[in-house]
């Protein structure tokens, strides 16, 4: 899998790289300069080609679109993956708290039960087991 993103790599580089020389050429435009701006425009035709094969290979790649909003806002993408994972560890943390405090409540609530209700408790703790959470 992974040399299919290097490939896509490096036609996306060669791409870019054309795309900046093309740049150079038509902000500095001379009439002897048409031959190498047609041969650019050429390779740019030639470097979509390219990419858009390396497209077919990689079509079951899903990308959240919150990750191309970091981009078009100039931010590093791989920021977006860090605070998906900081919210990821946030949320479990605060589920967990949550576990811990209804599995005390459980207990603290069969503890007071089998004080009032000790019959139906002993009968309840032998279907469901003797040793209640702690």
């Amino acid at each position: 899998m992974a040399e299919k993103f290097d490939n896509l790599e490096e036609h996306l580089e060669k791409f870019v790289e054309n795309i900046r020389q093309l740049g150079i050429i038509v902000s500095d435009f001379q009439p002897s300069s048409q031959t190498g701006l047609n041969q650019k425009l050429n390779f740019m035709i030639t470097g979509l080609q390219d990419i858009d094969k390396c497209r077919q290979q990689l079509h079951d790649i899903n990308v959240p679109l919150e990750a191309f909003e970091y981009i078009d806002q100039g931010r590093n993408p791989q920021l977006y993956t860090k605070e998906c994972l900081e919210r990821a560890l946030a949320k479990n943390e605060q589920v967990k708290g949550k576990i811990d405090t209804m599995t005390k409540f459980k207990s603290l609530l069969i503890s007071e039960l089998a004080k009032v209700f000790p019959e139906e408790m002993a009968k309840y703790k032998a279907i469901h087991g003797d040793d209640p959470p702690t």
